[in-house]
């Protein structure tokens, strides 16, 4: 029997074999994923590209207020559109539109084979019926099973339309920034042009080709903030003011390299000549000068809502997607408050700048401090197009960091004052000394360069005295004033950057008069703050709650607290710096602020029923000589504020439990002591437990030199006892209570053989006559005797006498002069 023969496999075979096998098993995996891809995709449904549902926007009564979406979209037929205008978009987006049917294979290779050599998504192919596909029917991830169902789709759409009919409604639906949709909407909003009866020049077609690849970001440099900064540091301002000058740049060559883009593509495909492209490649972008203004009522509220919105749910669902806004608009305070920052009256001497802005500009924001509902914002005096720069909501944002405007003495309760109250216990009638003082290389002053000596908080807060902010905050502790700011929502200080001048408002990310409000409404109710907000609830177009907002609140400080504070800045209303923002017998509370040079002025004030803020200043910040922040803004303030209330009864602050009154001396703020003048007792507001125990021992009784105030030597030969108030240190003779403080010095006038006439010289009585001596002194010697004769300074010459009864003459004269400035001080405090 014979053996049977085994039959070998070749080699070439046997990968025939698996190759088949994997390409059968590639084949069944590729069909498996292709079923799953398409189980779940949307069905082609010609209706979806007709349909477009606005955005509805109610005030807080439910009442419609307007629409937003279906106003900027305006349709055209693909007839209308400018021939330069299509071959930009044809150039751009999909060279061989009118040659392929639907898919661009060349396209598709040439992405599959940089996708595969990237390890992932980073090219596309899409044709111009792909992206109206995407647009209708599917999401914007970047997934293989979505591309899977945008090719089904494509193919659908290509055998159910024309290559026109897929143009025109491409070109009607793409979003091109600025809310507009449409390449009529986008023509009008960018350049004021109809594309009906108007051309569009070559440059103005390529930029608006290149817009709706990233409309956000090419779009952005017509926002870019000019200037923001206004620190006390001129140097640094200028430094900061550079950064913002540079990121504007940058945006605006991100979109001119994109416009410039196009014009090489369409050059390269034939549309244009070389000379053509640099033509239009030399002119500038449009600068907004152009766009259409606003056509929807209260623009600002409108366009905040609209920014909010637009952040949680994305452009395309807002424009369109039919969503039903229900706000906390108050539309009487709206127009009160757009009339009054409308009104020239409310302003210094206005001028138009390069960008045909008026300047100086301003923003006002106004909220309920119980609920935290925001029922009116104005954001400029006027309103040219959506979604502009908002001045009352809106910081501008340079690598990371926020950047607002300048608070001035307005962030003091936030960062002086009330930390001072909440941590050290202190209250209106504690003491603090304005004298001259350094920190480091850091001395700051007073605004009016004097100096009050001592006074309560009260006082200082009354008329926003610099240097006790300053040794508030220093008290404090820096990290400690920033803790309690930010629990009030002022979140942009940063304490190694800002230091001590922070409590004068020099703060280098700034602030915006929303965050202001906020944090001013946490004083006004009682010290809970409430996030500010301006969406009640949000609908779907069917109905359906997508969003019902919820209050967030948290307590930021003791009531005692905010309620000393409050009356403290009713203090500033009634009789300080900010008394044009009085309503009468309505209480208000409130603190101006005032940068260097006038660039910031603001007014932040508040009543048990509104708080509002009102700032003023130069887009760029610029010196107005002579505008603080208790004129213009107050003025503002106090016409919204009265006109908003007008019908609503007086209400008083509510006074919680742990108030209690008590009398101290006005000098220590300790309990009045045996040689506490009565003119220097006050009675102000405690928070209980913080009544001082001790009895004042600053005023003491001292014996000094009749003629000279200062310690007696053994010569002088008069000696008085007076009340003054010692303490362990000195002050320069320019504080404004140096009269009543101990000496420290002692006479050096008297010697053992009589006067000394080099000393003399140092006591005489400066702006007060030697011949006019005190009616009722008497005055024996000759009027018009010669005093400046050096022999009648010398002890035991016959002028001696004449000349020891004028220097007593003029000490009870500068006696009286301090004693009628000390009664003014004391009327003023």
């Amino acid at each position: 029997m014979s053996k049977r023969k085994i039959r070998r496999l070749r080699p070439g075979r046997l990968i025939l074999v698996i190759t088949a096998f994997l390409v059968l098993v590639g084949g069944l995996a590729s069909l498996g994923y292709f079923a799953y891809a398409i189980s779940d995709m949307p069905a082609f449904n010609p209706k979806a590209l007709e349909v477009s549902h606005p955005t509805t926007i109610y005030d807080k009564d439910g009442n419609f207020v307007t629409r937003i979406g279906a106003e900027n979209r305006e349709s055209i037929k693909l007839s209308e559109v400018p021939t330069v205008v299509k071959e930009a978009f044809l150039a751009t987006e999909d060279e061989r539109f009118y040659e392929h049917h639907g898919i661009n294979f060349r396209s598709f290779g040439r992405a599959l084979y940089r996708n595969v050599a990237a390890g992932g998504i980073r090219e596309g192919f899409s044709t111009i019926t792909m992206q109206l596909v995407k647009l209708s029917y599917l999401t914007p991830e970047q997934t293989l099973k979505r591309k899977m169902q945008e090719i089904v789709l494509t193919l659908q759409m290509e055998r159910h339309f024309t290559k026109d009919e897929i143009f025109e409604m491409y070109l009607n639906r793409i979003y091109f920034g600025e809310g507009a949709y449409g390449i009529q909407a986008a023509a009008q909003t960018y350049f004021g042009k109809d594309l009906k009866k108007d051309e569009l020049t070559l440059d103005e077609a390529a930029f608006l080709a290149g817009i709706p690849q990233a409309p956000s970001a090419y779009s952005r440099y017509l926002h870019s903030a000019e200037s923001i900064d206004g620190e006390d540091e001129q140097q640094k301002a200028k430094g900061e003011q550079q950064k913002i000058e540079q990121q504007n740049q940058k945006d605006y060559e991100l979109t001119l390299n994109r416009r410039n883009n196009v014009l090489l593509r369409m050059r390269d495909v034939g549309i244009i000549t070389e000379e053509q492209r640099k033509e239009a490649a030399a002119k500038p972008l449009p600068d907004g000068t152009k766009m259409q203004s606003a056509k929807y009522p209260y623009p600002y509220f409108v366009d905040y809502v609209t920014e909010k919105l637009v952040q949680k749910y994305g452009e395309d669902m807002v424009y369109k997607g039919g969503l039903k806004v229900y706000t906390t608009l108050d539309p009487k305070i709206q127009k009160i408050a757009e009339a009054a920052l409308a009104n020239p009256n409310n302003f210094p001497k206005s001028t138009v700048d390069s960008n045909g802005i008026i300047q100086p500009q301003a923003a006002a924001i106004f909220m309920e401090p119980g609920t935290g509902y925001l029922r009116a914002i104005v954001g400029g005096r006027e309103h040219k197009f959506q979604r502009e720069l908002n001045r009352a909501t809106q910081y501008q944002s340079y690598m990371g960091r926020k950047i607002g405007r300048q608070p001035g003495s307005a962030i003091k309760p936030i960062v002086a004052y009330g930390p001072a109250i909440e941590y050290n216990g202190l209250g209106p009638a504690s003491i603090i000394d304005d004298y001259p003082q350094s920190y480091g290389s850091y001395s700051p002053r007073n605004s009016d360069g004097g100096f009050r000596g001592l006074i309560t908080l009260r006082a200082a807060m009354t008329s926003s005295v610099n240097i006790a902010a300053i040794q508030l905050l220093n008290s404090v502790g820096i990290e400690q004033a920033v803790k309690f700011a930010q629990g009030i929502g002022i979140t942009t200080l940063d304490a190694d950057r800002d230091g001590l001048a922070m409590a004068l408002g020099g703060i280098s990310n700034g602030v915006v008069p929303l965050d202001m409000v906020g944090a001013y409404g946490a004083f006004a109710n009682q010290g809970i703050y409430v996030k500010p907000h301006a969406i009640i609830k949000v609908e779907s177009s069917d109905g359906t709650i997508l969003d019902e907002f919820q209050i967030e609140q948290r307590r930021a400080m003791k009531a005692t607290t905010a309620y000393l504070i409050t009356d403290m800045m009713r203090s500033v209303v009634q009789s300080g710096t900010g008394t044009r923002a009085n309503l009468g017998n309505r209480p208000v509370a409130g603190k101006t602020g005032t940068t260097d040079d006038g660039k910031d002025t603001w007014f932040v004030g508040y009543t048990p029923e509104l708080v509002g803020a009102v700032w003023m200043g130069h887009d760029t910040p610029k010196a107005m000589p002579h505008s603080y922040g208790g004129i213009y803004p107050a003025m503002i303030w106090k016409e919204i504020a009265s006109k908003a209330l007008a019908d609503v009864p007086v209400r008083q602050f509510t006074r919680p439990s742990g108030i209690v009154t008590a009398t101290v001396d006005s000098k220590s703020g300790l309990l009045p002591g045996p040689n506490t003048p009565s003119d220097h007792m006050v009675t102000d507001l405690f928070a209980e437990g913080t009544v001082p125990t001790e009895v004042d021992n600053t005023h003491q009784l001292m014996d000094v030199c009749a003629i000279t105030g200062e310690l007696p030597n053994d010569y002088c030969p008069e000696r008085i006892t007076k009340s003054v108030v010692k303490l362990p240190y000195s002050v320069p003779s320019n504080v404004a209570d140096f009269a009543i403080r101990a000496p420290q010095k002692t006479c050096t006038l008297h010697t053992p053989d009589g006067i000394d006439p080099t000393a003399a010289e140092k006591y005489k009585i400066p702006d007060i006559p030697v011949n006019q001596p005190d009616p009722q002194e008497n005055n024996g010697e000759e009027k018009n005797a010669n005093s400046n004769n050096s022999d009648s300074w010398l002890p035991g010459t016959t002028g001696y006498q004449r000349f020891e009864q004028e220097i007593k003459n003029n000490t009870r004269k500068a006696a009286r002069v301090k004693e009628a400035l000390q009664e003014k001080i004391r009327a003023y405090n």
